[in-house]
């Protein structure tokens, strides 16, 4: 068994970007500007859009957080969206989901300027990306794509599983692996809280992608020895062992399931560092497409 290890995969992908920053740079050119509008002060979003600008910081992007009150009318927060698709030097605009329940999140993704689009939730890149034409990737299918890559394993004719269906991670999961592409050429089984036999279904898969957000959901009687099992879950569950009060747990029972795959992902240091870097390659796209 072998951890696919999303911090060093994750590293290996800042450090080409921060090489490439650093030419722009010496170059005289203009380099990439990511806005990200967090709306709210949700504990879970305020950790990740921290990590994003963080990593910015650290590739050599600029970066511009925009905090806005959890009772922001949906109108003002369309109204700063518009205002960063105007502006020029901005590269790539991400709305931190989820959104509070007044305003629409299909109203913001629409909103947003398909060129900046570096979440790829925009219906227009989601359709180039069903096409299989250049687009920006939703970070996180991006994420475990790159990971596939890197660890090189082949997918070519390998039977897919992925339980969970929404459009941020499981359609376009299916998507992107059944792909003319490697890794891809997957054929690809999509479960969801309706499907019959999803033990049986899951056990049949050389390639398991959890992502419905239930911990350890995945148990040791649904994996087929030698699969590789994608974790994409994360979820904090109360622990009065930890100093935080909480532990962070991922789709699968690890403890039971890691002994019988060929490559697993940890929770935390699996998935989650790859969407932070998938959403930099896309963000650095989004500047060269200007550019």
């Amino acid at each position: 068994m072998q951890i696919l290890d999303g911090n060093l995969v994750s590293k290996a992908t800042r450090d080409e970007l921060k090489i490439k920053v650093a030419q722009l740079v010496a170059e005289g050119r203009k380099v990439p500007h990511l806005a990200a509008i967090l709306v709210g002060s949700n504990g879970a979003s305020e950790t990740y859009v921290g990590s994003k600008v963080k990593t910015c910081e650290e590739i050599g992007y600029k970066s511009t957080l925009i905090r806005l009150e959890e009772t922001i009318s949906e109108f003002k927060l369309l109204t700063a969206i518009e205002e960063l698709n105007n502006d020029p030097d901005i590269d790539g605009i991400l709305v931190q989901l989820p959104l509070p329940k007044h305003i629409s999140d299909e109203k913001v993704i629409n909103a947003i300027d398909a060129s900046k689009d570096v979440d790829g939730f925009h219906p227009v890149s989601v359709g180039k990306m069903v096409q299989g034409l250049p687009t920006f990737i939703p970070a996180t299918p991006h994420g475990v794509m790159l990971m596939l890559e890197h660890y090189k394993i082949d997918t070519k004719g390998k039977n897919a599983v992925v339980i969970g269906r929404s459009n941020i991670v499981g359609r376009p999961m299916s998507i992107l692996l059944s792909a003319n592409t490697q890794p891809g050429n997957c054929t690809v089984t999509i479960c969801h809280s309706h499907t019959k036999n999803l033990k049986e279904i899951c056990k049949e898969a050389d390639i398991l992608v959890a992502a419905l957000g239930r911990p350890e959901f995945v148990t040791a009687d649904m994996v087929k020895e030698g699969a590789v099992v994608i974790d994409v879950g994360i979820t904090r569950v109360e622990d009065t062992t930890k100093k935080k009060g909480f532990s962070l747990k991922g789709d699968v029972k690890y403890d039971e399931v890691a002994p019988l795959c060929s490559y697993i992902t940890p929770v935390p240091g699996g998935v989650g560092p790859m969407t932070i870097a998938a959403l930099m390659k896309n963000t650095f796209r989004a500047c060269q497409d200007k550019n």
